[in-house]
């Protein structure tokens, strides 16, 4: 079935500071995505979710094309604004509806303080982030290329790190209480796992994000409920032979796993969901043969054919509910899904930074929406698109009042 459906010590606002070459004097610039409908749009009736993770300063240097190394270049802009996958992830949540809480570490210093400012003002909850009187916010220079429209991330982490002990269990209790959803970016681990046990415990759906491999990464994972993994991670983590095995691969390894996306940028994403009944129903493929298990990539490029590449907005195919194989790996039942990406024209797309963050913060809310997988997955497609429009992780995200966004919320 076809579905339609410049230095670390620089300031940091609250709201984001471009600076141009060809400005004088520069000056700032408030990119928040106007609303485009006075009427807002059904709300879940549980909106609160609780992130953990990384939140922290963005610099992001536009350039007109990527420096061969001993090379000097000037920007084309210069743009300050929050950054951080949970960071990033909750502010699109927020600004989709939800109400989310942040549990994260910065410092007492002027990136500290807008980073939180920044937050706050975007409805996110940082009564839970602890904030050190000593050490150094966390910060990212990226690299926008305008030429191949890519960015290059430099990190740097905080000083001090996060530690269980910075958590008292009162904030724990506090934060997780009358939670709809916890979300992981697989950062500060040691906490993380805390606050994933504590969640577990009260029956609060886990979702953890698999950028790549990490320290501690896996204890996370044994407690989720739902993964989004970005496009190298299934296979570096199961050293399966395919994408598609190694989606088999993990709901086999975490049998509390309910989905698995995997997002590949421009070519869309794969969804692997569990079968709750172990049901199988009969495939609808003229091509697929007739037997109780399909091989799943196999499955992968019957589902490829059935979509229409002329289509430029995002949709998604399916399989039915059916026993998929995965060589060498075993089998497990459940459905596939291939959801296509939006097809932005060239001239509108100027940043990939955040987009995986905003394919997350939509799904956090489809999940709190009960959106079947369906409309889910080009649901969030959209909003990753409206992100990549903009310069930086937040400048380009959407509203719930978005007209783009009308269909999958009315």
């Amino acid at each position: 079935m076809l579905y339609l459906y410049p230095t670390p010590n620089a300031t940091l606002l609250s709201t984001p500071t471009t600076f141009s070459p060809s400005s004088s004097p520069p000056r700032s610039t408030s990119f928040r995505f106007r609303m485009l409908h006075d009427s807002l749009p059904p709300l879940p009736e549980n909106r609160i979710v609780l992130g953990v993770g990384g939140a922290g300063v963005d610099f992001l240097a536009a350039v007109a094309s990527y420096p061969n190394p001993d090379d000097k270049i000037r920007t084309t802009s210069l743009m300050v604004q929050g950054g951080g996958n949970a960071g990033n992830a909750l502010t699109c949540a927020a600004r989709l509806g939800l109400s989310p809480r942040l549990i994260s570490k910065v410092a007492n210093d002027t990136q500290g303080r807008g980073i939180l400012e920044e937050l706050q003002a975007d409805g996110v909850d940082t009564s839970s982030v602890v904030v050190s009187e000593e050490g150094d916010s966390p910060f990212t220079y990226i690299i926008v290329d305008n030429e191949t429209k890519t960015r290059t991330c430099i990190h740097t982490p905080g000083y001090p790190p996060m530690i269980p002990s910075d958590l008292s269990q009162t904030s724990l209790s506090s934060a997780l209480d009358g939670a709809r959803m916890l979300y992981l970016d697989g950062r500060i681990h040691e906490t993380a796992l805390l606050v994933a046990q504590e969640a577990a415990r009260k029956n609060v759906p886990i979702l953890v994000e698999g950028e790549r491999i990490r320290e501690g990464l896996d204890d996370l994972l044994k407690l989720a409920d739902y993964a989004i993994c970005s496009a190298k991670f299934p296979q570096a983590w199961t050293e399966a032979a395919s994408i598609p095995s190694a989606l088999v691969s993990i709901l086999v390894r975490l049998p509390k796993i309910k989905f698995v996306i995997v997002t590949l940028g421009e070519d869309g994403c794969l969804m692997l969901e569990r079968s709750v009944d172990g049901f199988i129903e009969t495939l609808f493929l003229a091509e697929a043969p007739q037997s109780e298990e399909m091989d799943v990539d196999i499955l992968l490029e019957l589902l490829k054919r059935r979509k229409d590449d002329n289509i430029a907005i995002p949709t998604c195919v399916s399989s039915p509910v059916t026993k998929l194989r995965a060589n060498g790996v075993g089998t497990v039942c459940g459905r596939l899904f291939v959801g296509t990406a939006e097809k932005v024209p060239p001239s509108e797309l100027q940043d990939t930074t955040g987009a995986g963050d905003s394919f997350i913060g939509a799904v956090l809310y489809a999940i709190c929406s009960n959106m079947p997988p369906e409309k889910m997955l080009p649901f969030a497609a959209q909003v990753a698109a409206t992100c990549c429009r903009a310069v930086g992780a937040r400048t380009g995200l959407p509203h719930c009042t978005d007209a783009r966004l009308a269909s999958f919320l009315s």
